[in-house]
């Protein structure tokens, strides 16, 4: 199944047009050394959080948007390769030197999808961070498959929800200190596609007046640390 390379990015407004001919410019290079698809979206409807949020997640300033992307593997053999890879090629080094954002407050890590139902690149991205207690993973993915099939039923093209596998401590922000992670915790990185953003809207009406989607006594997760936006794609190739 699906292996992901998830990333969460503060980018300053003003840079937009900067970091779509960056992420372009590198598309090329990261296809050919195994990404499988690259998708880079654009902060659109990214909310305040009570507890957590995707602004506090990587310290973002009041003057940048949050980038939600990622890369796409086969599997984990074909992404460790390409990480190699990146790690022994100049022209990474050369295209760090001129990135249009902070790159100390990315944060990055390898997730393996649990659930991968569709296979359309939608028009509009709805993504999630969550922090689930390692021993309910079944429960979590159980959950994550049946609200799926319920999304795609009203619209959208593709669901992916992606267990934490390589996420690493960083040294000024991380996926664990973005969602108050307890030990005993996984991350699970995850979005779904929709055709566009009216789709959507209109999809996410029907699935919270749905009973199928009802929250239960029962969740395996704490949805208070959970973070979640809209955003528009930029990039997908």
């Amino acid at each position: 199944m699906t292996y992901v390379e998830g990333f969460v990015t503060a980018v300053p407004t003003a840079n937009k047009d900067a970091y779509i001919k960056h992420a372009r410019d590198a598309a090329a290079l990261f296809a050919e050394l195994g990404v499988a698809r690259m998708a880079e979206n654009w902060g659109d409807d990214v909310p305040k959080g009570k507890v957590t949020d995707f602004y506090g997640a990587v310290q973002a300033k009041d003057d940048e948007t949050i980038v939600f992307s990622w890369f796409e593997y086969p599997d984990k053999a074909t992404r460790d390769t390409a990480v190699a890879k990146m790690m022994a090629d100049p022209r990474m080094a050369e295209m760090g030197k001129a990135m249009p954002f902070d790159g100390s407050r990315m944060i990055y890590a390898g997730f393996d999808a649990i659930v991968d139902q569709g296979n359309g690149q939608g028009g509009y991205v709805d993504g999630f961070v969550v922090p689930v207690p390692t021993k309910n993973k079944e429960a979590y993915r159980a959950m994550a498959e049946k609200a799926a099939g319920v999304f795609q039923e009203f619209g959208a093209v593709r669901v992916v929800e992606a267990w934490g596998d390589d996420v690493t401590d960083g040294k000024q922000t991380d996926y664990k200190r973005a969602t108050k992670a307890a030990d005993d915790e996984t991350i699970v990185f995850s979005w779904i596609e929709w055709p566009d953003k009216a789709t959507r809207d209109a999809g996410w009406e029907k699935v919270m007046a749905d009973d199928r989607m009802k929250p239960g006594a029962d969740m395996p997760f704490d949805g208070t640390r959970m973070f979640w936006g809209g955003f528009q794609p930029i990039l997908s190739q």
